[in-house]
């Protein structure tokens, strides 16, 4: 039976007769370019190790990141835990190209619709690690892959064939040269997936000789995903087999679980091939009407041109001078925070709900991969100065998942909520934009989703709506559990006081601050608390068991500084700045040993008990501005962007997470990091650049020129804010936005009054 009913059929017409007022869209919104950035930019940092970023080609928020998939090596420490991007830069071998790329997660999803341009005996199994007869695949070798923004290339050594890579926002466009023809093919596996990823159901269809029509559907991390796609060839095929999984099957259309099928193709030596993918979260003839619409033409370097374009234009958004390998991990930084959240509907704006249930315009671009945990500290305020134009977009998805699911995202991945991590994350952020002014949504509903969350009946939050603690032999992960909330209560709090809501004002003020529930004032610590009112003992401040204690991928010395809201309370809990200093000191000296078997690989880029390589630790260097030796801050914030950030595939400390990590670097590079998530403030650090032109939207930018930058000069001696003295040591969301200039000097030993006054710290 065919899956092209007649209405979808009708629909496709209709699409297609729209396509030239779109095509005019679509040209609007790409136009213009800035300097060329993308010199400066590597992908290939944080390839390796833990950083699990994505390798390929993409654009700035793309549905699509097409790039190679590599076999999962198990036999690694971590059973495969760095291949969750599908590609790690140890591997030397390539299964295929896939359409869709997780990038610094934690978890391994995606890796959907893999291509594969072959020659010889097909193979319809993927080769086994080390044996790459076994199966399909290839061996490859660096020194013949490249990768730049927007495109990707390599050479596969056991089938001759040179591959090149771009995209447009929804569609991949492959470019094979064949050096080798015998028995030429494409091998199309629909139930290729790699880590927690398994195909449940998958469809092919030969529409003529060159397109092709199909979905995948599957269960990993996100339980129900559903990609349709739209296949077009500048050949055509001369026949077309497909198999369940190697049953093969009759006619030109199946569906199955295990489908996959050989395009077989008629080619003269040295031939070149290519394909256009479209994706779609709706149907196949959306993902055809997407290609049709994005790259309408058969011109690889035409779709280059647009795709470095437009990372040209967003790259371009801070522009730097500094030194070249500073340029290199700061332009690369920039180019990762820029991969997701990605477009999540068609051309036509429509797009699959949570529910599944499939949405038409709704007036706004939908997004999915939020990794909110991770991105509501740094990212997120980042994008609120320099993507003003997006911020709206993200509130307006939130609320849209929160009337499909019932409350608002957590981790939010292809339509799917996986419930990963803790707190509720997308609070904050929500928060964050209302108190900048960005109010392009529905302001009631966005209040009425932010207390939902905190009124929820499960994972310890009941106990908070007593203004009891968490129970740490009721709720596992309690402590981090109950800080999280905490932050997002605070946030809630400030909402309600601008909306005139008082009573909830004074109800959420009083729980952001039942963290100091946690604080023991004998050990120093945060520590979990039993059912019976005693401290759980005994007690290890170094102890971290993975997603097994009273934190979360963390231990009591990391979790100790989690307050980022209430600074001053946390000062006061430790009994002044000189004990809350001594104490802080003490995090970065103790020694990085200590921790079990059992503790999360996500504790990483250690200095002392202080992990860069996990989120909750972002903040803690700048805590030292609160008390009033900025300096301190500055000689840690300087040994973290020299140490844990580098030029090499390694240069990622921890994951990338969907681009936090590198919005930490691009933040404190120019010399600030907002500590509060959603207060308007950015706490000053140490700048590493020379000068940095920030365009913040509406022809403004915000210049910043730092005088006697240098290795050693590491602490700022004073500020000039549009010409006058400025002696606080944090800036406020406005003054940045507003546009203007800011000048910093810097020196070899720490100011004796930049940052003192009581009255010049943060709050």
């Amino acid at each position: 039976m065919s899956h092209l009913s007649v209405s979808r059929a009708f629909k496709w017409s209709c699409l297609l007769l729209m396509l030239p007022f779109l095509r005019i869209s679509v040209s609007a919104q790409t136009a213009g370019s800035g300097p060329d950035i993308l010199k400066h930019v590597d992908p290939f940092i944080g390839t390796a190790g833990h950083g699990h970023v994505f390798l390929g080609a993409n654009v700035p928020y793309g549905a699509v990141q097409l790039g190679p998939s590599n076999i999962m090596q198990t036999w690694d420490k971590f059973n495969g835990w760095d291949w969750c991007s599908g590609y790690n830069y140890i591997s030397k071998e390539i299964l295929g190209f896939t359409h869709t790329h997780l990038s610094g997660t934690g978890i391994g999803d995606l890796n959907d619709i893999l291509v594969l341009p072959a020659n010889g005996k097909a193979m319809l199994r993927p080769a086994k690690f080390n044996n790459m007869n076994s199966g399909y695949g290839s061996g490859f070798s660096h020194e013949k892959e490249k990768c730049s923004p927007g495109f990707y290339s390599v050479h596969l050594d056991k089938y001759n064939v040179d591959v090149r890579l771009t995209t447009s926002a929804r569609v991949g466009f492959h470019e094979y040269h064949f050096g080798k023809t015998d028995n030429a093919h494409l091998l199309v596996d629909l139930s290729f997936g790699m880590g927690w990823d398994a195909a449940t159901n998958t469809y092919f269809r030969q529409l003529d000789d060159s397109t092709f029509l199909g979905y995948r559907f599957s269960s990993g991390w996100a339980k129900d995903q559903r990609v349709f796609f739209a296949m077009r060839l500048s050949t055509g095929v001369k026949r077309m087999e497909l198999y369940e999984d190697t049953l093969k099957l009759e006619g030109n259309e199946a569906q199955n679980k295990r489908l996959k099928a050989l395009l077989y193709l008629d080619l003269s030596k040295d031939a070149i091939v290519k394909i256009k993918v479209g994706l779609s979260p709706v149907s196949p003839e959306n993902a055809l009407a997407n290609i049709e619409v994005e790259i309408p033409h058969w011109d690889f370097d035409k779709a280059l041109s647009a795709a470095e374009e437009k990372w040209n234009g967003e790259l371009s958004k801070i522009v730097i001078d500094a030194d070249e390998k500073v340029k290199k991990i700061f332009y690369t930084s920039l180019y990762h925070t820029l991969f997701f959240p990605s477009v999540f509907n068609d051309v036509t704006r429509e797009y699959r709900g949570t529910d599944k249930k499939v949405y038409t315009d709704p007036g706004f671009h939908n997004h999915t991969i939020y990794s909110l945990w991770d991105t509501y500290r740094g990212l997120h305020p980042l994008m609120t100065i320099i993507h003003p134009e997006k911020v709206n977009d993200q509130i307006r998805s939130f609320l849209e998942i929160y009337k499909q699911q019932g409350k608002l995202p957590v981790w939010h991945l292809q339509g799917n909520e996986t419930n990963t991590m803790v707190g509720y994350p997308a609070v904050p952020i929500i928060v964050d934009a209302y108190l900048k002014g960005y109010r392009n949504y529905d302001i009631k509903l966005a209040y009425e989703a932010v207390r939902h969350s905190a009124m929820q009946q499960s994972d310890g939050i009941q106990y908070l709506q007593k203004m009891q603690f968490i129970p740490a032999d009721s709720v596992v992960e309690s402590v981090a559990k109950a800080q999280e909330y905490a932050i997002s209560d605070w946030c809630i709090a400030q909402m309600a006081k601008d909306m005139g809501k008082m009573d909830d004002h004074k109800y959420f003020s009083e729980r952001s601050k039942l963290y100091n529930q946690y604080f023991d004032r004998s050990t120093g610590h945060m520590r979990g608390r039993l059912s019976v009112d005693q401290w759980r003992t005994p007690f290890n401040p170094f102890n971290a068991a993975h997603r097994q204690n009273d934190y979360c991928e963390g231990n009591g010395w990391q979790y100790t500084w989690l307050v980022p809201h209430d600074v001053p309370g946390l000062i006061s809990l430790f009994g002044g700045d000189k004990l809350f200093l001594n104490k802080l000191d003490s995090l970065f000296t103790v020694p990085a040993a200590g921790l079990n078997a059992d503790a999360s690989p996500d504790i990483s880029g250690m200095i002392g008990q202080y992990a860069h390589g996990n989120e909750p630790n972002h903040h803690i260097p700048y805590l030292y501005n609160y008390a009033g030796q900025p300096w301190k801050g500055a000689d840690r914030i300087r040994q973290v962007m020299d140490t844990f950030y580098t030029d090499r595939p390694d240069g990622i400390c921890g994951n990338e997470d969907a681009g936090e990590m590198s919005a930490w670097y691009v933040l404190s590079a120019i010399g600030f990091y907002p500590v509060n998530p959603a207060n308007g403030q950015y706490v000053f650090g140490s700048p590493i650049i020379k000068e940095a032109t920030i365009n913040v939207g509406q022809n403004r930018r915000f210049n910043i020129r730092v005088l006697n930058q240098g290795r050693k000069n590491n602490y700022i001696q004073k500020i000039l804010l549009n010409g006058r003295p400025y002696t606080k040591s944090y800036i406020l969301h406005r003054d940045i936005v507003s546009g203007g200039d800011m000048t910093i000097e810097m020196g070899a030993h720490p100011s004796k009054t930049f940052g003192l006054n009581v009255s010049d710290r943060p709050r």
